[in-house]
């Protein structure tokens, strides 16, 4: 049983990696936070879920666009100094969404700009965090250091909406706010107490002709430019999000709370795949292994497809029996999804030289950022041709044979071999 769970030999042998995975930790649920208590304060103001659903593309463009030239900023510059500026951006912009809510502006387009304001500095903190990694461990230690993120990760998202909601509605959105501020604050604390880490190697200004080098580089890299395809297949394909409020409200039952259980179930899924990882950092062929897991992964979602087609139409009221097998088909995915990041990070780390690290990241963010979103455009219009059943099993199986597609096309990358990491 001790071998299946994680592996904590980073924590140990690095004190600065465990104060970044701890203040990781408490930022990551701090912004969870702020990100449910947003889509309920801008409901209560507008009482429209379209205004709801226009954050994730205010947030969207900002986040590609630093994405990009952040990570050029991060191979340029001392990475701690990019790290604890990018993250006093979003502490202030945290503090700023904090005090409207104390102010009680109740103006929409404001909480807009300071989201859009927030999603810039993520698009260079993440980025910045992720290039120092690396820096801090061992080779042979990434792909646990990574497995480990994902807890924190599944827990921030698990845990972070169910408090968030219930926090606003017993204290309120300024202290809901005011709470990730103060998570903010332990963050930049395990930042400022990393070491110097700057550049190695030649240093490039930060400009569009560096962004465009990191690009050139991932054109020629075929192992990197795989980890980034097939997630996209997974994402963009088989990543029924905009459709989970549907089909609680029409096959399930339950309305929205059967709908956030179901998102929950993908975070609980992300959390128990990250606690039981230790098999993960002994994986050699790591291509192989995020193959299997993005089939897994398509798997699960080809499952949850079947349960909404055999739970039918209901009639409005509580949740049905049908929601059971939904949720741990959400689990199952969510677990086949940390395998996934964990081993699709570990590879761009360990095979991106270091002086390209930060824009690789940068590019890392952009498709996290930008293929679910691609993929509640598909699978929104998919639903409304065939039905939210039916395009939830087409898009799993599309992203299964897509993944079938990829292997032939590039047969290399299920020869990756953690030893002797190849770009």
């Amino acid at each position: 049983m001790r071998s299946l769970l994680a592996d904590v030999s980073p924590l140990r042998e690095s004190p600065d990696f465990r104060r970044m995975w701890s203040g990781q930790l408490l930022s990551i649920l701090g912004s969870q936070l702020t990100l449910t208590a947003v889509s309920l304060q801008v409901y209560d103001l507008t009482r429209s879920s379209f205004n709801v659903g226009l954050l994730g593309l205010v947030a969207l463009v900002p986040l590609v666009a630093a994405g990009l030239y952040g990570g050029a900023v991060v191979d340029a510059y001392d990475r701690r100094v990019v790290a604890i500026a990018s993250s006093s951006l979003l502490w202030a912009t945290s503090a700023l969404i904090a005090l409207q809510a104390w102010l009680r502006l109740d103006n929409v387009e404001l909480i807009y700009a300071l989201v859009a304001l927030q999603a810039l500095g993520s698009g260079i903190n993440m980025p910045a965090r992720s290039a120092i990694v690396p820096r801090l461990i061992r080779p042979e230690f990434l792909a646990a250091a990574n497995s480990l993120n994902m807890i924190t990760f599944g827990l921030g998202g698990a845990a972070g909406p169910l408090l968030a909601g219930a926090l606003v509605a017993s204290v309120g959105y300024g202290w809901t706010y005011t709470l990730d501020v103060l998570s903010f604050t332990a963050a930049m604390w395990a930042l400022f107490r990393l070491p110097p880490l700057p550049p190695e190697g030649r240093v490039r200004r930060a400009g569009l002709r560096s962004v465009g080098e990191g690009l050139q580089f991932l054109g020629t890299r075929p192992n990197i430019r795989m980890t980034f395809l097939i997630d996209l297949c997974a994402m963009v394909f088989a990543m029924p999000r905009s459709l989970l409020p549907a089909v609680a409200a029409l096959s399930l039952g339950g309305g929205a709370a059967t709908a956030g259980a179901l998102l929950g179930a993908i975070a609980a899924g992300t959390f128990l795949g990250g606690l039981f990882s230790g098999p993960v950092g002994r994986v050699r062929w790591q291509g192989r292994g995020v193959q299997i897991a993005v089939v897994a992964w398509g798997a699960s979602i080809l499952a949850f497809g079947l349960v909404v087609l055999g739970a039918g139409r209901t009639t409005p009221g509580g949740a049905t029996w049908w929601v059971v097998p939904a949720v741990a088909c959400m689990v199952a995915a969510g677990a086949a999804d940390s395998v996934s990041a964990a081993l699709r990070s570990t590879i761009l780390q360990a095979a991106t030289p270091d002086a390209m690290r930060g824009r690789l990241q940068g590019v890392f963010t952009v498709v996290v950022a930008g293929g679910p979103r691609l993929g509640d455009v598909f699978s929104g219009g998919l639903a409304g041709l065939l039905g939210e059943g039916t395009a939830v099993v087409v898009g799993a199986l599309m992203c299964v044979a897509l993944v079938g597609v990829l292997r032939v096309a590039q047969p290399r990358f299920a020869t990756y071999d953690a030893l002797h990491p190849a770009p």
